[in-house]
């Protein structure tokens, strides 16, 4: 399977950091932010990889990560114009995915678990989606799985009232069918082409499995996270 970085955005809860470089080449401890997305997917025998970054950054991940060989892997790179929301970004890398099964995972998130065999799984699986849970103390923040069954019926993004204290992280798998999914979205009330939409296609139509995380996991994307995260790193010393 090949593998996507979403690592666009415009950083703005990282302001003033920010103003000046890609909140993914921030450091998160000694290395930069992109790094350890980078290390998941490759530690999964995932080395094809697609970086989708925001505009105006894209010379900074080449200067930085080349072509990949540094890593063992093989590195691409495409643009989004403009922050039209996290399903939109990964609408870009429908040509590169060649519409087969993909590894998604956002440029802010750090996972200390083994994926391996989750890609394994996923790979069994006839079709549809795969999505990645883990419980947090503040659910609200973050789109919130309702789990009956065994089954995830619906997934509320920062809902007032969450149904579970589980939180969906950014590491997603998908079929091909993703792409034509994401062309018929409709923009959130924020304008954006929502990833939460994307995933509740899935859950209605019955194919979308999910793994509950165990180790350590944040994303980075603001300044709490981000602190978090370089404690982490220090300590297991990723």
């Amino acid at each position: 399977m090949k593998g996507v970085i979403l690592a666009g955005g415009k950083g703005t809860r990282l302001l003033p950091c920010t103003k000046v470089t890609n909140k993914h080449l921030l450091p998160v401890y000694n290395k930069p932010m992109i790094y350890y997305p980078l290390r998941t997917l490759i530690s999964a025998g995932i080395k094809d990889i697609l970086i989708v970054s925001g505009k105006g950054h894209a010379g900074d991940f080449l200067e930085l990560l080349s072509d990949g060989h540094e890593f063992g892997a093989r590195l691409s790179y495409a643009v989004q114009e403009e922050a039209g929301g996290i399903a939109q970004a990964l609408g870009l890398a429908e040509d590169f995915s060649d519409r087969k099964k993909i590894v998604v995972i956002l440029g802010d998130n750090i996972f200390e678990d083994d994926i391996k065999p989750y890609v394994e799984s996923f790979q069994k699986q006839k079709k549809g989606a795969k999505l990645f849970l883990k419980e947090v103390p503040d659910p609200e923040r973050f789109g919130v799985p309702e789990i009956k069954n065994g089954k995830i019926v619906k997934v509320e993004e920062k809902p007032k009232k969450p149904k579970s204290n589980l939180a969906v992280t950014g590491l997603y798998m998908y079929d091909g069918q993703v792409f034509d999914v994401i062309k018929k979205l409709k923009p959130s009330q924020r304008g954006e082409l929502e990833i939460t939409d994307v995933n509740n296609f899935y859950i209605k139509q019955g194919t979308a499995t999910f793994e509950i995380l165990k180790g350590f996991w944040s994303d980075a994307g603001q300044f709490e996270s981000l602190f978090r995260a370089a404690q982490f790193v220090r300590e297991r010393k990723l």
